[in-house]
């Protein structure tokens, strides 16, 4: 019942240590050639072409010195540090919070704590106020301005949090629930376990052995900030998690109620009156608690059976939005069971944690028919993108390991720019040398829409672009990406045969479910995975899809082995 966890290290979380090592060594004002030494070690192991566990000794890689080196096998053979937790010890709490502020550094809080002794956001907002910041050298009015604006927006609750958020407040609440002996099952409801893109709070139905004892060993979670109520039927409290608080409401139910309240409280209100009219004109009552029938309340185990007792087939949470899914076939709509493979990922060639054999294995223990390795192209060079040499090497890198794995069919292929002109990172040439190519934009977003779709019009007619990934470029709650014409790319994809993609990173989700219902698009979702664990956000691309109704056979990959081997080999 729990989410996904990031659970297996990779040389990301060591890099990721070093940086923040330095980080809390520039906060307290440790010497920079030391803070250098752990940011240099830091580039050298993003530049080293291999997974952590291709790396046998780090103090071979130039850059890195014999004390980091120290503290980076500490790390890798307990998963703990010395230095950091030292480093945290020394470094007020309220220090780690100001990064948060996009104006600051911790070379410029490290001088605000010397120089002002202020330890926490909330002292520095007063200090802006009276105008203490700006009086400091290299702070001028301006700096103060904006630091103040940025704590306001920090401080301040937003109304609802994207579902990369919702994903992590569910983490850290059901990594406690799983823990609980009391707890017999919980799920998730609400608009979180419909897969909305945001959510204002989260709400659980949980069915406990105890609910007094229960509720006494929950409220001692370390993320607890508040308890709005408590008692038998419903335990309501505020949490915190990386300084964002949300409300968290359990409702105590019956074995016997379990299925229908969790129906009712995962609506939608739509979907939710459009059921009671169903059941209306049976001349039965639904309630939260079961169905009321002439023959009195009526329970069921499990929602399929809730769904069948008025005739209709199981519809997934996510499809529960408009009422329209009661009318719909959802027979042919797409559903995890239906993914085949994945077309869409990375490896420590640019971005990724793990190496090409090792995203295979994953991908095999998914029970996928086939996949493609879709490194970042050389103009992306924050993503150690591939120049041509390196593509070269990781195609006879997988032609090479095609015989050691014939249960799943490996493609080469690539993640290539759309450059800020309208050209393509990489020659015809090579593209005709790659099993299948994705077109995708990451660069000059300020562009206006003309000179956008310019860019997707020429990826779209070369004749060996097969998908464009994630086509507006939005990062759900933090950009909504640039501008696109979404009718003329749907026609434009359809004109040139090249398929559009769902991204299913919860960040993401682009294409969105509103632009794909009713489009007659041929899609494809992928996870645009960068961790052998992010092949798991493939249920938050589905979701997209269903909420989209969209069938099984417009999606690609959902084809079977052999069909997606003659879609490759065909071409457009």
């Amino acid at each position: 019942m729990a989410l996904f966890l990031e659970a297996v290290m990779t040389k990301k979380d060591i890099i990721v240590l070093l940086e923040t090592i330095a980080t809390y060594m520039e906060l307290s004002l440790e010497n920079p050639f030391k803070v250098s030494a752990y940011r240099k070690a830091a580039a050298a192991i993003e530049a080293d072409g291999r997974s952590l566990a291709e790396i046998e000794d780090f103090s071979v890689i130039k850059g890195i010195g014999k004390g980091v080196n120290e503290v980076i096998v500490e790390y890798r053979d307990t998963e703990s540090s010395t230095v950091l937790d030292n480093l945290k010890t020394a470094v007020p709490e309220g220090l780690v919070r100001m990064l948060k502020i996009p104006t600051l550094g911790p070379k410029k809080i490290a001088k605000i704590h010397k120089e002002l002794g202020i330890a926490s956001m909330e002292e520095l907002k007063e200090a802006c106020e009276h105008k203490e910041v700006s009086a400091l050298s290299g702070f001028g009015a301006k700096t103060e301005e904006n630091i103040s604006k940025a704590i306001d927006e920090l401080l301040t609750r937003p109304e609802r949090y994207p579902i990369e958020r919702i994903i992590s407040f569910r983490t850290a609440v059901e990594n406690v629930l799983e823990g609980m002996k009391t707890v017999r099952k919980y799920d998730v409801a609400g608009s979180g376990r419909r897969f909305r893109e945001t959510s204002r709070d989260l709400d659980y139905i949980i069915e406990v052995t105890d609910v007094a004892e229960f509720t006494e060993k929950f409220l001692e979670s370390s993320f607890i900030k508040d308890t709005v109520a408590q008692g038998e039927k419903k335990l309501s409290v505020t949490i915190e998690n990386d300084m964002d608080e949300i409300n968290v409401d359990f409702r105590f139910v019956t074995a016997d109620e379990y299925f229908t309240t969790l129906h009712h409280f995962t609506g939608s209100k739509d979907h939710n009156v459009k059921m009671r009219q169903i059941a209306k004109s049976r001349g039965e009552k639904i309630s939260e608690y079961g169905v009321e029938t002439d023959d009195g309340m009526k329970t069921f185990e499990s929602e399929a059976a809730f769904f069948d007792h008025f005739g209709l087939p199981y519809i997934p949470p996510a499809m529960r939005e408009t009422g329209e899914e009661t009318e719909t076939d959802v027979s042919g709509i797409v559903s995890m069971d239906d993914i085949k493979g994945d077309l869409h990922m990375h490896t420590v060639y640019s971005d990724g944690a793990f190496s090409v054999r090792e995203m295979i294995e994953a991908c095999i223990a998914k029970g996928y028919e086939y996949m493609i390795i879709t490194d970042h192209s050389k103009s992306l060079r924050v993503a150690n993108g591939l120049y041509e040499n390196r593509v070269y090497r990781q195609i006879e890198e997988i032609k090479g390991l095609r015989a050691e794995y014939p249960e799943i069919d490996i493609y080469t292929g690539t993640e290539m720019d759309i450059l800020k002109d309208g050209t393509l990172d990489y020659s015809d040439n090579l593209l005709a040398e790659l099993d299948y190519v994705i077109a995708a934009i990451h660069s000059s977003f300020s562009q206006t829409e003309d000179e956008i779709m310019h860019r997707l019009r020429s990826a779209c007619e070369n004749p060996h672009v097969r998908h464009i990934a994630h086509p507006t470029g939005r990062l759900i709650g933090r950009r909504a990406g640039y501008p696109v014409n979404m009718p003329e790319l749907i026609s434009m994809a359809k004109d040139t045969g090249t398929v559009l993609e769902v991204n299913a990173n919860p960040r993401r989700l682009d294409l969105s479910s509103d632009v794909i219902r009713h489009s007659g698009l041929k899609l494809t979702v992928n996870t645009d995975a960068h961790h052998t664990d992010h092949l798991e956000f493939m249920n938050y691309g589905v979701a997209t899809l269903q909420k989209g109704l969209i069938q099984k056979g417009d999606v690609i990959n959902t084809f079977s082995r052999e069909a997606f081997r003659k879609f490759v080999n065909k071409g457009k």
